[in-house]
């Protein structure tokens, strides 16, 4: 089959992302759209059949890295391809090398997601990368069944904090586009309190107004008294859903309001369609190596680790990251910056 490259319209692209096997949220335009507006500029190609189907993509998302290194040309979630089907994935690959090599890119890094275990990436040029920029580690939590089924999977500690939440009056509502700066408040005070980075408040804002009026994303508040005391934004796509903001105030904490927006989130997917649910995020580990350790580590997202694992869901590792590496000298520089930076932190 003949195969076209094009650059996809946003809308023709989206559809194309929603009704793929591995349709996820960051290979929207409106994702693309939301990291325009802090550094990154996206970018879409595209194959077509001979009726103009789309069949295969990527949206890249480029930025310059420090030192005037170069561009990084980056896929997350993606590429969108048949993997098994040789003869696309190579014109999908050809298409990406060129277009950011246009762009100036020393490297395309690809996060390919889950699902896609025993795949070589080398085959096709790439090496593995130490650096990642999702994390490839997550928890994901089957919605099948009704609510009483999704209970029943957590462990009795999540369970009675959900029911603590409501029991202690904690108010839970959905907020509105003027609620983000109350969201951003709670941010600010978890990310002070759990010394972890935050993105600037208009970043949460700009997510809200691309993806909340298109019913992808909610943002749950918790209050008792007239103080929020947490909140999540959840987003929404096809079968999944992803919790990937949340916070929380140090006030009235007997009161469980993390657990109380949590399960918001999860009836909110739920009730829209989705499968399964991603808390996006756990520490690099075996499961076993998870156990061993999270009462006795506090450290990156070992913290957040406790809260997730009682949620009764499967721990998933994606493929990780993998690098094209165009210019191997820069590369090198690269490298070695990522590794110095990682020190310094």
């Amino acid at each position: 089959m003949t195969l076209h490259l094009l650059t996809p319209d946003p809308a023709a692209w989206d559809a194309f992302v929603a009704a793929h096997p591995r349709a996820h949220l960051l290979q929207l335009s409106d994702w693309g759209a939301l990291k325009t507006a802090f550094g990154w500029t996206p970018v879409g190609v595209a194959l077509a059949d001979p009726a103009g189907a789309l069949v295969a993509g990527a949206q890249i998302l480029l930025r310059p890295l420090p030192l005037r290194l170069g561009t990084l040309a980056y896929v997350p979630a993606g590429p969108l391809v048949d993997w098994a089907d040789a003869e696309q994935t190579r014109a999908l690959l050809d298409a990406l090398d060129a277009e950011a090599r246009r762009r100036g890119a020393i490297l395309l890094k690809i996060e390919p997601g889950s699902g896609l275990d025993g795949l070589d990436f080398a085959r096709y040029g790439f090496r593995r990368s130490p650096q990642t920029i999702q994390p490839p580690r997550t928890i994901v939590l089957d919605l099948s069944g009704d609510e009483e089924a999704i209970l029943a999977r957590m462990n009795q500690g999540t369970r009675r904090n959900i029911r603590k939440s409501a029991k202690f009056e904690v108010a839970i509502r959905q907020g509105t586009r003027d609620d983000v700066a109350r969201f951003n408040a709670l941010l600010a005070e978890t990310g002070a309190r759990d010394e972890f980075g935050v993105h600037a408040p208009a970043y949460y804002q700009r997510a809200y107004d691309l993806f909340a009026p298109k019913g992808r994303a909610a943002l749950i508040l918790g209050s008792y008294g007239g103080q929020d005391l947490a909140g999540v934004m959840v987003f929404r796509l096809g079968e999944w859903a992803w919790y990937f903001y949340g916070a929380s105030s140090d006030r009235e904490r007997q009161r469980m309001a993390s657990y109380g927006v949590q399960w918001a989130g999860i009836q909110w997917a739920k009730a829209g369609g989705a499968r399964w649910y991603d808390l996006y995020g756990v520490p690099d580990a075996e499961p076993d190596d998870l156990e061993a350790q999270f009462e006795s580590r506090a450290d990156g997202l070992w913290g957040v680790y406790r809260f997730k694992r009682g949620w009764g869901g499967q721990v998933v590792r994606g493929a990780g990251a993998w690098d094209r590496v165009y210019s191997p000298p820069l590369y090198a520089l690269y490298r070695l910056a990522v590794r110095l930076l990682r020190r310094a932190e």
